[in-house]
């Protein structure tokens, strides 16, 4: 059940239990695993579009967190069959191992256009209480997603971690809710991988005499997060930054920008962004509900890439502060590697900040 009445009744997957939380919908045709373990869907229930889910199984190497971090998900089909030579389970037996409920055989088309004209918002998925009355009562009086500050409150881990050590200059990432392929991207391009949590303080950070700082992805709206914009506001400058998602979003505040919920978000695998340098289109995977707006940014800041689709702001740099951003994901899991070369760009931030 929606929170402006809309129901939709089907079968219960995985625990039998209540669960609730914002419906937001996700175009990605693979990486079922990969969202649902992403922790920028905390407090979400994800819509699949896609209509058969759980086709290739599960593994124990794809999640991007310990656990999954939706609150549920919604699917026209769930496989009872899998094949890939990966895989060590169904999705089915994956869900009952971590008491993860959901609801599947119902219109998921109907439901994602509904989305895409009346706007995100709060549902609930109940296999134990189907009067429509209570459960009306109980969608209507959760908290809305605009103003939840769950980056600093919900996620992420409370204490600094090695994730690689290396030959090569670390990077300090600050763990807004971090998946592991950016850790993982981020070793790959050469650096040592520091994990910071989010309440780390500059001194802190910058003890270790980092070679960069990234910003990472993260659930829920950056504007209440004051504590995190108050640290990479003082940061900035000082050490080469490269904000993703979230992170974008936080750096925009740090530099005086606003931003503002988009009306259903950009989530999926197929996201044209244009490089506003050079006009080269990129596809690439998206997940956010929030935007920066472009006329709020100081004129310090360059807006380097815009979303094809509605124009809205993928990326932006600071050339005299070493800092640049992007609102989508170049690690690209899942999803496309168009963007993965924002890594290489990233090291040469460091390198010319060095040299500098």
């Amino acid at each position: 059940m929606l929170a402006d009445g809309l129901v939709f009744k089907g079968l219960a997957i995985g625990a039998e239990k209540e669960t609730w939380g914002e419906v937001v919908f996700n175009t990605s045709q693979t990486g079922y695993q990969e969202i649902l373990t992403d922790p920028s869907y905390y407090g979400q229930i994800v819509n699949f579009t896609f209509p058969h889910i759980g086709n290739y199984g599960v593994n124990s190497e794809d999640n991007e967190a310990p656990e999954p971090q939706v609150a549920g998900l919604i699917v026209m089909e769930l496989a009872e069959s899998y094949g890939h030579w990966r895989a060590e389970k169904s999705l089915k037996a994956w869900l009952a191992d971590y008491n993860l409920s959901g609801i599947a055989g119902i219109d998921t088309r109907t439901l994602t256009l509904h989305l895409r004209r009346h706007g995100s918002q709060n549902g609930i998925i109940s296999s134990t209480d189907t009067n429509l009355g209570s459960l009306l009562e109980k969608v209507r009086a959760l908290p809305s997603m605009n103003g939840l500050n769950l980056a600093e409150r919900r996620v992420g881990y409370r204490e600094p971690y090695q994730f690689t050590e290396g030959p090569g200059p670390t990077v300090a990432v600050l763990d807004l809710g971090v998946k592991k392929s950016i850790l993982t991207q981020i070793a790959a391009t050469g650096f040592s991988v520091k994990v910071w949590p989010n309440n780390a303080t500059p001194r802190d950070i910058l003890a270790e005499n980092p070679a960069g700082i990234m910003l990472a992805n993260g659930p829920g709206d950056p504007a209440p997060c004051t504590k995190i914009i108050a640290t990479v506001r003082e940061l900035l400058g000082r050490v080469p930054i490269f904000g993703i998602c979230l992170g974008h979003q936080i750096l925009s505040l740090a530099l005086g920008g606003h931003t503002f919920k988009l009306p259903f978000g950009h989530r999926g695998a197929n996201h044209p962004v244009r490089d506003e340098k050079t006009g080269r289109i990129s596809v690439t995977s998206q997940n956010h509900g929030f935007c920066v707006d472009p006329g709020t940014l100081p004129s310090e800041v360059i807006i380097t890439h815009t979303n094809a689709n509605d124009q809205t702001v993928e990326g932006l740099a600071v050339p005299a502060r070493y800092a640049f951003s992007v609102q989508y994901h170049p690690e690209a899991s899942p999803g496309p590697h168009d963007a993965r070369y924002l890594f290489d760009e990233f090291r040469r931030l460091i390198n010319n900040f060095k040299g500098a």
